[in-house]
């Protein structure tokens, strides 16, 4: 940082209130992130949110495939646990595949002394 003098004292407030000011809209957007991710959506938002049809939402219920919670008849949807159901139901790609056999076949080499 420069060295501060009485003159160009102005200048340098200024630029920390505008910098301060940039602050407060990044904490004010990330605030509006968090509540977005905890928010609940009904079954049409949840339908809408994941783009599939609501008949496939209560199907994915029925096989207890989604987390959903229902108190009393209603259905519930938390937007950051279909986030992380979406995340864990990722495909492995064959790289990833190819690592775990090769895993599997050197604990089966220890095991049988192949």
């Amino acid at each position: 940082m420069e060295n501060v003098s009485f003159e160009n004292m102005p200048a340098v407030v200024t630029e920390i209130l505008k910098t301060v000011e940039r602050l407060e809209v990044m904490i004010a957007n990330l605030q509006k992130v968090e509540t977005d991710e905890t928010e609940l959506l009904n079954v049409h938002e949840a339908a809408a949110f994941l783009k599939i049809s609501v008949p496939a939402i209560y199907t994915k219920v029925s096989r207890r495939e989604i987390p959903v919670s229902k108190p009393g008849r209603r259905l519930y949807f938390s937007k950051s646990k279909l986030i992380e159901w979406i995340s864990a139901s990722k495909l492995k790609t064959q790289n990833e595949m190819l690592k775990e056999a090769q895993l599997k076949m050197k604990g089966y080499r220890k095991h049988f002394g192949s």
